[in-house]
């Protein structure tokens, strides 16, 4: 069989697998992603309110592949075969979900005395998560002064630009109004999945994803597998779930290009898992366990994503930044 390995994407789960296979004797990994750079998203939402850990959200792909071919470029299809303080004291973030909780957490931990409100038409917050959890995230929120509004939405749009400074007026579907000085979106998301519109793979779900196997192959296609987001498996779409899905992508095609049956499969846990950290030093988690999932303390949360937001891992993964200067 063919043992060039061509994964489209340099994403969380992307880059995993491209990285897993290439120091695989004898196999060819080809990376194609219009980038120049890695973006680890979670590690982005401390740059608004740390201007120097910017740098730190960036590890470009050429040293993820010292021995591989990166190509800057967009796939179109597949077929079988600087610095800058945060000029605001009000800070409206729209979207009361883990990205938006979070960056909230980000702002006051540097800015304590900005006023920081976060909106969102959901009735509750991590809604599915363990009751413990939910009510501890509602007490720390509280105690950093951090305002939600929720069953909130808005008659319309703000009309600036996101992440620009500049007076923004909304008001919210039961009259009232919120004033802010910048307004941050945290929410909706699109999967970039354009280059299978034609079919040529296979159809892709009305959300734009695509059927996988236990296996996490593309149905009907041995040798095409997907991760992260573009998946149809039920699970939230969160950089945890893609790396994992790496790990087992990564094991079976290691299995294929050595004349080995693949064996690994991926099973959702059937219950979500979090870590949410509200800045570097505490935070909510559920983990998983063998009697179910449990909350997580706050020294857990910082450890494991708080303290760096995976800051080290990808250092380990890429290589050290010029800005990080190791």
């Amino acid at each position: 069989m063919s043992r060039t390995v061509v994964v489209v994407g340099g994403g969380y789960g992307g880059a995993a697998v491209a990285k897993a296979l290439g120091s695989e004797p004898g196999a060819d990994v080809v990376l194609i992603d219009p980038r120049e750079d890695f973006v680890n998203a979670a590690g982005s939402l401390r740059a608004p309110a740390r201007p120097d850990w910017a740098p730190n959200t960036f590890f470009p792909f050429e040293t993820l592949l010292p021995k591989g071919t990166v190509i800057r470029d967009r796939a179109v299809s597949v077929d079988p075969g600087g610095k800058e303080l945060l000029p605001a004291q009000r800070v409206l973030i729209l979207g009361a979900g883990p990205v938006g909780l979070e960056l909230a957490g980000e702002l006051k931990e540097v800015w304590p005395d900005k006023h920081v409100t976060i909106v969102d038409p959901a009735k509750e917050l991590l809604p599915g998560f363990r009751p413990e959890v939910v009510a501890d995230l509602h007490r720390r929120l509280a105690a950093q002064g951090i305002e939600v509004r929720l069953d909130t939405a808005l008659t319309e749009p703000p009309s600036t630009e996101s992440g620009r400074a500049g007076t923004v007026t909304v008001t919210t579907t039961g009259g009232g109004t919120i004033t802010a000085d910048i307004w941050f979106r945290a929410y909706g998301t699109t999967v970039n999945s354009d280059y299978l519109a034609d079919g040529k793979l296979t159809p892709r779900t009305p959300e734009g994803r695509v059927p996988v196997t236990g296996r996490l192959t593309v149905q009907d296609h041995e040798h095409v597998y997907a991760v992260g987001d573009l998946t149809d498996v039920p699970e939230a779409k969160m950089a945890g779930y893609a790396m994992q899905h790496a790990e087992v992508v990564a094991q079976d095609i290691t299995a294929q290009l050595n004349g080995r049956p693949p064996t690994a499969t991926y099973q959702p846990l059937g219950h979500p898992v979090i870590l949410l950290p509200l800045g570097p030093n505490g935070g909510v988690g559920q983990l998983p366990s063998p009697e179910g999932p449990f909350a997580a303390p706050a020294s857990t949360v910082a450890e494991f994503k708080g303290a760096d937001l995976f800051t080290g891992r990808f250092t380990g993964q890429f290589g050290p930044t010029a800005a990080q200067g190791w």
